[in-house]
């Protein structure tokens, strides 16, 4: 199954108080208000895109080891994965589908990367929750994502409503601000230029992982290649 079919399934059960997703009918309207108004807003539009030139960026892992992304773009392409957290089914199911998708990305010299604002603990759980094997980046005040474009603050009433539901983002991220990045992936050429983007402020929505290997196709590296360039 498609990773959107197994999302469209997943909001179709929630909206319809099937197990595990029960949650009280008058939540969904104002969640649906927010996603609204932020596609309105148009900040996805003014998101980094294909052609611009990504931000370098150096972020702790889930074991606080430091990673940079110039390090990884050292030895072929950068998948990076934005998401909200472990908190969040819907990209639960996109980090699954990523991680079955590696392989196909390792084959064209290709690192994958998720980043969250999310702290170690919860980044840990993100790991063992989707049996990851790849590094989970912790984004403390979504400023890579905002160096992208991505990120923003959830209105007052959103607020209020994830906090009734005991949705405690700051407690949950290490963080004050009520902030979030929307779900983008991007695929990051060697030369540091966006090969491939897609941003949606719509959460319910992502892209499917086998999008991305006509461009790591393209610009990719072999296993050999890849391999001789991190002995350099």
């Amino acid at each position: 199954m498609a990773l959107q079919e197994k999302l469209d399934a997943l909001k179709a059960d929630f909206k319809g108080g099937k197990a595990p997703y029960f949650a009280p009918p008058e939540i969904h309207p104002v969640m649906e208000r927010a996603t609204a108004e932020l596609i309105a807003s148009g900040q996805a539009r003014h998101a980094l895109k294909a052609g611009d030139i990504a931000p370098e960026f150096t972020l702790n892992d889930s074991d606080g080891e430091r990673v940079s992304s110039a390090a990884l773009l050292a030895k072929g392409p950068l998948v990076v994965s934005f998401y909200r957290g472990v908190w969040c089914p819907y990209c639960n199911l996109e980090l699954q589908a990523l991680e079955t998708s590696l392989a196909a990305f390792k084959e064209h010299g290709a690192s994958l990367v998720a980043i969250s604002p999310q702290n170690a603990v919860n980044s840990r759980k993100s790991i063992r929750t989707n049996n990851l094997s790849f590094p989970i980046l912790i984004d403390t005040h979504n400023d890579v994502a905002a160096a992208f474009g991505i990120r923003f603050a959830l209105p007052d009433y959103l607020v209020d409503l994830y906090q009734s539901l005991k949705n405690d983002l700051p407690a949950f991220n290490s963080d004050a601000s009520w902030t979030l990045p929307m779900p983008a992936r991007y695929v990051i050429g060697q030369d540091g230029t966006i090969l491939y983007s897609e941003v949606n402020p719509d959460y319910t929505y992502r892209p499917e992982p086998d999008d991305m290997l006509p461009v790591l196709r393209q610009h990719g590296v072999t296993a050999g290649e890849s391999d001789q360039r991190t002995r350099m």
